[in-house]
């Protein structure tokens, strides 16, 4: 059998089945190891050990019994440390919630547990939620696992810093502007972003909720579609056959190569090569309405995140590194009926890019435009760092905008993934596509 630690979270729970693999040594063995790491306290915030082994301990049994609730029961994941743990502290990343211990788990947790996943901690997160970065100076920052002096990406950065160092088969983690996305693409992990509205937020630490999504952040698109299937409440999609032959994809050509850096772009160029080979009719265009939509974005995203958080974040200013704290007091610079009037010109705007695209299967772009930054050099030199924050998320934003569902592959280059983007409630379509993809990138 595969070392587990590089293993799928679907194969795991295969072998479960098979009875290859005792979930109760699973959970015991991804504990051990993320407690011995070297970097363990920059990736988990705090563990679970007590409920991941009773979780597992329940597993073994349903296993025994040979009443499994589905394939993934018994396989371990890691949460994102802004999903409520009943009697567990949730701090999402910040000072100001320091020993914020909530009475009941999120419902995403909930649906989790009793499908059998097994909670092995909490991960380490941008403050708040609030950059693509994933540098944390007030709790911890996360390493890139391809390069240890970089960041991560944000803001679910321990999520990927879990799967990527073999300290968890998945993570669950959350998406407001890219923050599955970048991490996934930066750590070469599959990463799903799901619609707005369309898995519960019930229980999870907000941001703007406008734009909040619940995703993933795993190895394999089958385990995204599986994790999906059991947070949505329903089957999983079927990804049996997928091929791209005679897909049509929309390769969008505006805003999102602006500035890019090289290596992104040609790990891009790499991977539409690969598509098209597959079958896939690839065909370069614009969409005028994303050009427009990312004006947008700094009214939009900051009102929401500043309305959310003001009474806290100004009673305790000082509990905040001072940049995060900036981008969230810029938020107030707004009129209310700028903000009202921005909503209404991107409900028109989303109208017509999904009018714009609605002849392809799927919208293609490179997930980030420039490979993750020195963790270092953020903290002290001004400058770089309002440049890679700026392009960090810039094409994630695009998904989140036009309120798509969105989906990024490792393209096989270290830190650079191609996304795929599909309408808005259309997540079992798109991890066909992805496993598609995923076939043809392989």
């Amino acid at each position: 059998m595969a070392d587990i630690f590089e293993m799928s979270m679907c194969d795991l729970g295969r072998a479960i089945g098979s009875g290859d693999i005792d979930p109760r040594d699973l959970a015991a063995d991804y504990l051990d190891r993320a407690k011995a790491h070297p970097f363990s306290d920059r990736i988990y915030a705090r563990f679970m050990e007590d409920r991941a082994m009773a979780e597992a301990e329940a597993a073994y049994d349903r296993a025994r019994l040979n009443v499994r609730r589905g394939l993934l029961d018994g396989v371990p994941v890691s949460w994102k440390d802004l999903f409520d743990t009943a009697g567990v502290a949730t701090e999402a990343g910040s000072a100001l919630l320091k020993d914020r211990i909530p009475p009941r788990d999120a419902e995403a947790l909930r649906r989790a547990s009793a499908a059998g996943l097994v909670a092995l901690g909490k991960t380490h997160m941008s403050e708040l939620a609030f950059s693509g970065l994933g540098l944390n100076p007030i709790t911890a920052t996360t390493p890139c696992v391809n390069d240890h002096e970089a960041v991560s990406g944000g803001s679910s950065s321990g999520a990927a810093g879990s799967v990527a160092f073999g300290l968890a088969p998945g993570a669950i983690g959350s998406d407001t502007g890219g923050s599955v996305r970048i991490p996934s693409a930066w750590n070469d992990l599959v990463g799903l972003k799901t619609t707005s509205g369309r898995l519960s937020l019930d229980g999870v630490v907000p941001l703007a909720a406008g734009f909040d999504t619940v995703g993933t952040l795993v190895r394999t698109v089958e385990d995204a579609a599986e994790v999906f299937a059991i947070l949505d409440g329903s089957a999983a999609p079927d990804l049996k056959g997928a091929t791209l032959a005679g897909k049509h994809l929309l390769l969008l050509e505006n805003v999102v190569f602006d500035d890019i850096r090289d290596a992104p772009r040609a790990a891009f160029e790499a991977a539409v090569e690969k598509l098209r080979e597959a079958g896939a009719e690839i065909v370069h265009g614009t969409v005028d309405a994303v050009t427009e939509a990312m004006d947008l974005s700094g009214i939009l995203f900051t009102v929401e995140a500043y309305a959310e958080w003001r009474d806290v974040i100004e009673a305790n200013p000082d509990l905040m590194f001072e940049r995060i704290l900036e981008r969230f007091r810029s938020g107030g610079a707004f009129t209310g009926a700028s903000y009202v009037a921005g909503w209404k010109t991107l409900e028109r705007l989303r109208a017509a890019y999904l009018k714009a695209t609605a002849g392809f299967d799927a919208v293609i772009l490179p997930t980030a435009p420039i490979l993750p930054p020195n963790a270092e050099r953020l903290m002290t030199d001004a400058e770089y760092y309002v440049t890679e924050n700026l392009l960090a998320l810039r094409n994630t934003r695009v998904g989140n905008l036009m309120g798509l569902t969105a989906l990024t592959l490792p393209t096989g280059i270290p830190s650079c993934g191609i996304t795929l983007q599909t309408p808005p409630m259309t997540e079992k379509r798109l991890l066909r596509l992805g496993a598609a993809a995923e076939a043809a990138l392989a």
